[in-house]
């Protein structure tokens, strides 16, 4: 029996994911269940310090193993601090991305053997921190040229159109070959988050009917 929950969400910048996560959160939590929301990199004082390292745009270039590596220390932090606690407790973990973008950014796009990230994940994740399901918001990324345009841009957000197809790319060959990986077309978001909460129920039916998970309610 899978004791908690682990649900990720994924896609390419500007995409709505982190709105999505936030509405997400909310109707669980209306549904009586006891959500927590966690964001990657991040959500632990060191991980916070690597998110300034990563995402600020005053640091030197940063090398593409150097960059890997500060997500994974960034991770693994999060998860011996918060994520085990949390999957112990039987919550639900709404992460803000998690595994599938590291495939996505430093696989496809930094050009990261994705047998050599994959070898890691399964020291540092291995089968109990994996996400039980992950919503992928799928858009070109020259649909969201004026949603960035608008916005101040972190590092990886200032990264090249080129770049951000490559990850699109990669995600979707991802979840071609991982059947927890939902692919939700990017609409408006009350559309989108009505297509998350359809495919979110699903599971959680055909879940409780295998009576494959235990999930602690807030009363």
């Amino acid at each position: 029996m899978i004791k908690g929950i682990i649900v990720s969400f994924e896609g390419i910048d500007g995409c709505g994911k982190t709105t999505l996560v936030k509405m997400f959160y909310k109707y669980l939590i209306k549904n009586g269940l006891n959500p927590v929301v966690l964001h990657e990199p991040g959500d632990t004082i060191v991980g916070e310090k690597i998110r300034k390292i990563l995402l600020g745009a005053k640091y030197e270039k940063i090398d593409k193993f150097c960059e890997f590596f500060l997500y994974l220390a960034s991770r693994s932090q999060l998860i011996e601090k918060k994520i085990k606690k949390h999957r112990k407790e039987g919550r639900i973990i709404i992460l803000d991305r998690y595994i599938d973008s590291t495939y996505a950014y430093q696989g496809y796009g930094r050009g990261i053997s994705l047998k050599f990230i994959n070898d890691i994940h399964k020291v540092l994740i291995g089968k109990n921190y994996e996400p039980n399901i992950t919503f992928l918001i799928d858009e070109k990324p020259e649909n969201l040229i004026k949603i960035l345009k608008k916005k101040k841009k972190d590092r990886i957000e200032k990264e090249s159109i080129e770049f951000q197809k490559k990850v699109r790319k990669g995600y979707l060959l991802l979840a071609e070959r991982n059947k927890r990986i939902k692919v939700v077309k990017r609409k408006d978001k009350e559309k989108t988050f009505k297509e998350i909460i359809e495919i979110w129920e699903k599971f959680l039916d055909e879940n409780r009917r295998s009576k494959n998970l235990l999930v602690k309610s807030k009363r």
